[in-house]
C-alpha cells in the first residue's frame, strides 16, 4: 500500500514542477513583452538607426562629456590586431618523438631488407607502404640495393640530420623551409645518390617544434588593448551632433543615446538584448525554486497570485515611468516588495524585487540610478516592515523608503553638474511620497491578496489574539477550563516554535483557538469539569463517549467559520490530534470487550485529522499532548518532565503523525529541550506558607492598615 500511495505523491510533485515551470516560462514571455512593446505613455522623441539619414539637424540640448564606447572599441581593435602572434618555445618532446618515428621507420626498412622470403619487388612494395615517410619507387630500390655498411651509414647519417633540424625553432608557418634545409645539413662525404636518400628519410619528419600559443596571443592583446585610454567626446550645449543630410553613424548614434534624444529601431539588436536580459533573470528565477523549497509557494494559487502581482506593477512601470524625470520617483514599486515580503516571506520579497527593479529601469535614461532606487527602497522597506505586526510598522517602512530614496537621489544625481537644486529637492520629496504611497497601498493590496490566498497575516493574527475576539470570549465563558488549557498549550507550542525557527505568532494564535470546539459540549471534557461532580463519560458508553470527544474537532471547525477565522487557523484545529485514537474510550471498549482487539474497530475512536502538514501545527499537537500528561501525572524532576516530553514525541513518530512536518532530529531535541523548560517553571513547586497566630498589637495593627497586612 504504500508504494501505491506514493505514486500518486510523485505524480502530484512532478505535475506541480510542470505548473512552476509552466508559469515561468509564460511570466518570462510576458516580462519580455513588457520591454519590447510600444506600450509607454510618453514615446521617444526620435527613431533613427545606424545608415539612416539625418532629415534635420540634431543639436546638443546641453554640454555633456562622455567615453564614448565605441570610438574605445575601436582603437582597442587597432590594438589588438596590430600584436603579432605568440609561439610557444621550441617542445624538445615532439622531437624525440619524431626522432622514435625514424627509428622505427629505419628499423622496418632493416626487417624488410634481410627478409629471405621476399623478392626484390615485393621488398619496394613493403617498403612504399611506410606510411610516415612516403618513399618513391626508385628511393626504395635503392634502399634494397645498398649494401650492410652503407645501410649503417645512411641510418646513423638519418638521426643526426633530423636531430640537427629538430633543435632549430621551427613554427608552422616555417616548416617548408626547415624541410628545404635538410639536404645542406648531411654531410657532404657522403655519395649524392645516399644523401638523397637521407633526405628523403628525414623531410617527412620535420614538423613544427615551436606551436602558436592562443592563449598567450590573446593574453597579449588584451593587454594592449588595456592600455588603451578610454576615448571621450564632448559637445557644448548647441553644437551639432550631427547634419541634416548626413548618414547615422555608430558614433553618431552613441552620442544621440548619451543625450536621451533617441531610440533605436534595430529590433534585432533590442530584442537581443532584452532576451538575453530576461533569459538570465529567468534562469535565477528557476534556480531558485530548485535550490529553495519554499512552503509559501507551493500552491497554485499563490503562485498566480505573485505572477499577476509582478505583471501588474511591471507594465504599471513600463507604461507610466519612461522619458518622465519626477514621475519615476513617484511610482510605488516598493509596495510590491512589501507586499510579497508581508504575504509570503522575507526571502521571496527580496528576490523578486531585485527582478522588478531590474526589469522596470532597463533601457531607460539614467537606468542604473532609478533601479539602485527601485531596488535600495526594496530592501530597506522589507527590512524595515520586520513581521509587519503593527501598522506603525508600515509607515516606518514607508519613511525608510524616504530616506533611503532620498540618499539613491543624491547619490546618482548630485555627481551630475548640472543639476539643479530645485530639481533635486523636487525628486527627494517625491521619494518621502513614494514610501507614504507604498506603505498605504501595501496595506491594502496585504488585506486584499490575504483573503484570495486564505493567508492570514500579521495583523490579522493580532486581532485573533486580542482577549475580546468573540469567539475568545465565548470561550472564556462557556470553557474556562479549556481556556486556560489553551493557554499553557500556546506558551508551551509559542517557545519551542522560537526555539527551532518556526512562526512563533502563528503557532500561539493557532494553539490559543485549537479547542474552541470545547465549548459546544464543555462539561464533557474533564478540565470544565468542578471538583467532586460526576463524569458523564462514566453513564456512557465507550463509542458515544468517543464520538462526543471526537466531535470538537469538528464542532472547532464550524465556530471557526462561523466567526471567519482564516484557513490556516481552521488547520490547527483540524490537525492538533491528528488520525489518533481517543485511548481513554478505546481501552474501555476492549475492557468491555474482554481485552479482545478483533471485537474492537479502531477507526471508530479515531480523530478524523490530517496528520500535521506543517512544523507549528506538529507542535501544537505535542504541546497539547506534552500538557494534558503533564497535568495528569504531576512529574516534579527536570528529567521526569523530559520523560515525559519524549515520550510524547516517541508515540507521534510510531503513529505517523509527523511524517509530513519536516521536523529533524535536531528540532525534536530542541522542542524536548524548550518544553521541558518551560513545563519546568510552569510547574515548580510551591512554598507552602505556616500559620501566624496574630498578637494583640498586630490584631490592632490589622485593622488599622488591612491592606498592608493583607500584602504581607
Amino acid at each position: 500500500m504504500k508504494g501505491i500511495t506514493a505514486i500518486p505523491k510523485r505524480f502530484e510533485r512532478l505535475n506541480r514542477l510542470f505548473i512552476k515551470r509552466a508559469l515561468l516560462i509564460i511570466c518570462s514571455l510576458l516580462s519580455l513583452g513588457a520591454l519590447l512593446f510600444p506600450i509607454a505613455i510618453r514615446p521617444p522623441y526620435l527613431t533613427l538607426k545606424v545608415g539612416d539619414v539625418a532629415t534635420q539637424d540634431i543639436l546638443a540640448p546641453k554640454t555633456l562629456t562622455f567615453v564614448s564606447d565605441v570610438l574605445t572599441r575601436q582603437a582597442q581593435d587597432e590594438a589588438r590586431n596590430a600584436v603579432a602572434p605568440v609561439y610557444l618555445p621550441p617542445d624538445p618532446s615532439i622531437a624525440r618523438r619524431q626522432i622514435e618515428k625514424l627509428q622505427l621507420a629505419l628499423n622496418y626498412i632493416t626487417t624488410v631488407r634481410y627478409d629471405p622470403y621476399a623478392t626484390p619487388d615485393q621488398k619496394i612494395e613493403d617498403l612504399r607502404a611506410l606510411s610516415d615517410i612516403p618513399l618513391s619507387e626508385e628511393t626504395a630500390r635503392l634502399l634494397v640495393d645498398l649494401n650492410d655498411s652503407q645501410w649503417q651509414t645512411i641510418q646513423k647519417e638519418a638521426l643526426l640530420t633530423l636531430e640537427q633540424v629538430m633543435r632549430g625553432t621551427i613554427r608552422e608557418d616555417r616548416v617548408e623551409e626547415a624541410r628545404q634545409s635538410v639536404p645542406g645539413m648531411i654531410s657532404f662525404t657522403l655519395p649524392e645518390e645516399q644523401a638523397r636518400i637521407v633526405a628523403d628519410l628525414v623531410t617527412p619528419l620535420v614538423q613544427p617544434n615551436s606551436l602558436y600559443s592562443e592563449t598567450l596571443t590573446q593574453k597579449a592583446r588584451d593587454e594592449a588593448a588595456k592600455k588603451v585610454e578610454p576615448v571621450t567626446r564632448s559637445y557644448l550645449a548647441g553644437e551639432v551632433i550631427v547634419r541634416r543630410g548626413q548618414l547615422i553613424t555608430p558614433a553618431v548614434m552613441e552620442a544621440l543615446e548619451k543625450f536621451g534624444l533617441v531610440e533605436t529601431e534595430n529590433r534585432v539588436r533590442e530584442i537581443a538584448a532584452a532576451t538575453a536580459l530576461v533569459l538570465s533573470l529567468t534562469v535565477f528565477v528557476g534556480l531558485y525554486f530548485t535550490r529553495r523549497h519554499t512552503h509559501a509557494l507551493e500552491s497554485l494559487k499563490a503562485l498566480l497570485l505573485l505572477a499577476l502581482t509582478f505583471l501588474l506593477f511591471l507594465y504599471a512601470a513600463r507604461i507610466i515611468v519612461p522619458n518622465r524625470v519626477v514621475v519615476p520617483y513617484l511610482f510605488p514599486l516598493p509596495a510590491f516588495a512589501l507586499t510579497v515580503a508581508s504575504l509570503y516571506n522575507l526571502e521571496i520579497g527580496l528576490i523578486f524585487s531585485l527582478v522588478l527593479s531590474l526589469l522596470s529601469a532597463y533601457n531607460l535614461p539614467n537606468a542604473l540610478g532609478l533601479f539602485m532606487f527601485y531596488l535600495m527602497t526594496s530592501i530597506v522597506g522589507i527590512l524595515a516592515l520586520g513581521k509587519a505586526r503593527r501598522v506603525a510598522n508600515f509607515f516606518a517602512a514607508g519613511i525608510a523608503i524616504g530616506l533611503v530614496g532620498s540618499a539613491m537621489v543624491i547619490a546618482f544625481r548630485l555627481p551630475d553638474p548640472f543639476a539643479d537644486w530645485i530639481g533635486i529637492a523636487t525628486l527627494i520629496g517625491s521619494s518621502f511620497i513614494n514610501g507614504i504611497a507604498s506603505a498605504s497601498l501595501t496595506l491594502l493590496l496585504q488585506f486584499l491578496f490575504s483573503q484570495a490566498l486564505g493567508v492570514v497575516t500579521p495583523l490579522q493574527l493580532l486581532d485573533l489574539l486580542r482577549p475580546d475576539h468573540p469567539l475568545l470570549q465565548f470561550v472564556l465563558r462557556n470553557a474556562p477550563g479549556s481556556y486556560q488549557h489553551s493557554l499553557q498549550v500556546a506558551n508551551l507550542a509559542e517557545q519551542a516554535a522560537e526555539a527551532i525557527g518556526a512562526d512563533t505568532l502563528l503557532t500561539r494564535v493557532g494553539a490559543i483557538y485549537h479547542d474552541i470546539g470545547k465549548a459546544v459540549n464543555p462539561a464533557f471534557f474533564i478540565e470544565n469539569q468542578a471538583i467532586g461532580t460526576p463524569n458523564p463519560h462514566n453513564e456512557l458508553d465507550p463509542y458515544t463517549s468517543a464520538d462526543i470527544i471526537i466531535r470538537h474537532v469538528e464542532d472547532g471547525v464550524q465556530l471557526a467559520r462561523k466567526y471567519r477565522l482564516p484557513p490556516r487557523i481552521i488547520d490547527f484545529i483540524r490537525e492538533h490530534h491528528g488520525t489518533l485514537i481517543a485511548r481513554y474510550q478505546y481501552a474501555r471498549a476492549l475492557e468491555a470487550a474482554g481485552n479482545d482487539p478483533s471485537k474492537v474497530n479502531p477507526d471508530r475512536f479515531r480523530y478524523p485529522g490530517p496528520p500535521p502538514q506543517s512544523r507549528e501545527t506538529a507542535l501544537l499537537m505535542l504541546a497539547d499532548m506534552t500538557e494534558a500528561r503533564t497535568r495528569a501525572e504531576m512529574p516534579s524532576e527536570e528529567e521526569e518532565f523530559r520523560a515525559l516530553v519524549r515520550k510524547a514525541i516517541e508515540y507521534c513518530q510510531r503513529e505517523g503523525q509527523l511524517d509530513q512536518t519536516n521536523l529533524t532530529l535536531r528540532d525534536f531535541y530542541l522542542i524536548t529541550e524548550s518544553f521541558t523548560k518551560t513545563l519546568r517553571n510552569a510547574y515548580h513547586p510551591r512554598i507552602k506558607y505556616p500559620e501566624v497566630q496574630p498578637t494583640s498589637s498586630s490584631r490592632v495593627e490589622q485593622a488599622t492598615h488591612p491592606i498592608e497586612t493583607t500584602s504581607r
